[in-house]
């Protein structure tokens, strides 16, 4: 297959195995979504939505937040790694939601991209599952899938992004970086395949016989 028709076909499997998928982190409104894929970094949804409860009993809103010491938030979210970094990036952006945003998270890629601990994935999970915004965010499972499957080389994050927009849709980017992330964790983990083991895998290059390795 060239590369445009593994990318369709990709995209058909996808539909059919996650018509529509939801997002995997716990919340119940833009904040909590925005705090919890900024806890998700270097710790996985399961660990998150495991520690957000008590996280949410010190406060539900950027104003109560704002008011808690990180040592605190801390206490209330230690099972996650980073969470030093964590704690004082969430009591920051925080006040800065208070004090610059009337309380509201800004529904702008640049605005989010400069509150504390928030880098480009989190603001683009944020943009397109709370604002409706087409974007295309690249974690781990992507990164290692979109190498496996030939459309990419990996060489960077922001590579495997810019490659997979050309590819793919605008229209499909929401739901299909779900998609790929629960196709990966459940079919072509980091270490359950490599490249030669999963169905995508195997009928996308049914002649592969060497182990693809992956740049992280």
């Amino acid at each position: 297959m060239k590369k445009g028709e593994r990318a369709d076909y990709i995209l058909s499997e996808l539909k059919r195995l996650y018509p529509n998928p939801a997002v995997p982190l716990d919340h119940f409104d833009t904040y909590s979504l925005l705090v919890a894929v900024l806890l998700s970094a270097q710790t996985t949804d399961k660990m998150v939505n495991q520690v957000t409860p008590d996280l949410w009993k010190l406060g539900k809103t950027p104003a109560e937040m704002a008011k808690r010491k990180p040592s605190e938030i801390r206490e209330a979210i230690k099972r996650c790694g980073l969470s030093p970094q964590k704690s004082i990036a969430i009591q920051k952006l925080s006040e800065i939601l208070v004090r610059e945003y009337d309380g509201q998270v800004p529904d702008s890629l640049e605005e989010l991209e400069k509150l504390p601990g928030v880098g480009h994935k989190t603001a683009s999970v944020v943009m397109c599952q709370a604002f409706g915004q087409n974007a295309f965010p690249v974690d781990t499972h992507i990164h290692r899938l979109a190498q496996r499957w030939g459309l990419t080389s990996g060489a960077s994050v922001v590579q495997t992004e810019r490659d997979l927009k050309k590819l793919f849709p605008e229209e499909s980017w929401n739901k299909l970086h779900l998609q790929i992330i629960y196709y990966g964790r459940e079919h072509c983990t980091a270490r359950g395949c490599d490249g030669t083991v999963c169905p995508i895998c195997k009928a996308l290059y049914p002649r592969r016989k060497t182990p693809v390795e992956t740049r992280k």
